[in-house]
């Protein structure tokens, strides 16, 4: 099993490709950056974990800026989106973005996408709450054949071009893994039907082996093999016995989070994990 660390690159914190090499040194497998383009300072959805919303949310880098500094200063460590709130991004650029950091970085993006949850934030950007997995469907679908396809055209009730040229391509084929944020049963069939791997947060951690038997039999359902959906646990704790675990439940990865703070505080916790590595390899 891998480990990787996920933080949100914010304007304050210790810079995305500074922790991206240092990660790297390390032997981290991957680094993952989330991302949210603004908070409405109406706060009418609910902190899904409760309490205040604390303020990184509003002040993250672009996300894609990101993972493109992280990618322009490593060269073996893999990106990640965690997540792309891909439901407010428009697709074509999205797909464009999506290959440049690919092609920018030979071939180390994982992009990790979600529905979100912030109802206020996703209709600013002209997204419907409750079309949010419709509209992301169509979304990936459309990337996909943007990725592929010299001449690409998609069709659907909320995404639709005619035929166009967009390059670059990805460099891995026929796309960087797509992993779908989510701790839902409704977002374990979404794996199955379009992505490439599950990435669940480790509040759930308790729920973890028996969602995992749900997605492999909807997975067998689906004519889909267990080893084409990768397992990457989110915001695992320093505890060699949930990594253990991990392990048995056959995840590729487990992945830290630390906080958007100085190198003074985040490059000891990277010391701590990095303990780690040679234990789950």
């Amino acid at each position: 099993m891998k480990l990787g660390i996920e933080m949100f690159a914010t304007d304050y914190a210790i810079r995305p490709d500074e922790l991206a090499r240092a990660c790297e040194e390390r032997g981290f497998e991957s680094v993952w950056f989330p991302e949210h383009t603004h908070i409405p300072t109406s706060r009418q959805s609910p902190f899904p974990v409760g309490g205040d919303l604390p303020k990184e949310y509003w002040h993250t880098h672009d996300l894609f800026v990101a993972l493109a500094a992280a990618a322009a200063v490593t060269k073996t460590i893999k990106l990640g989106s965690g997540i792309c709130l891909a439901i407010e991004r428009d697709t074509i650029t999205m797909a464009k973005e999506v290959a440049s950091v690919d092609q920018l970085s030979n071939g180390r993006l994982i992009f990790g996408i979600g529905g979100g949850w912030n109802a206020e934030e996703m209709e600013n950007h002209g997204t419907p709450f409750k079309k949010r997995w419709k509209i992301l469907r169509e979304k990936v679908e459309a990337m996909k054949v943007i990725w592929a396809r010299d001449e690409a055209e998609y069709h659907g009730e909320f995404v639709n071009f005619d035929p166009i040229w967009c390059y670059p391509k990805p460099v891995q084929k026929p796309h960087p893994p797509i992993v779908l944020g989510s701790n839902t049963p409704q977002g374990l069939a979404r794996v199955v039907h379009y992505c490439d791997g599950w990435l669940p947060n480790a509040r759930a951690f308790q729920t973890l082996p028996d969602m995992l038997q749900n997605l492999w039999s909807q997975a067998a359902q689906a004519g889909r093999r267990k080893e084409e959906i990768a397992i990457s646990v989110l915001g695992v704790q320093n505890d060699e016995a949930m990594l253990a675990r991990c392990r048995e439940l056959g995840a590729e990865r487990a992945i830290f989070f630390v906080p958007p703070a100085g190198r003074d505080k985040v490059l000891p916790l990277l010391d701590q994990y990095a303990a780690l590595i040679p234990k789950v390899a």
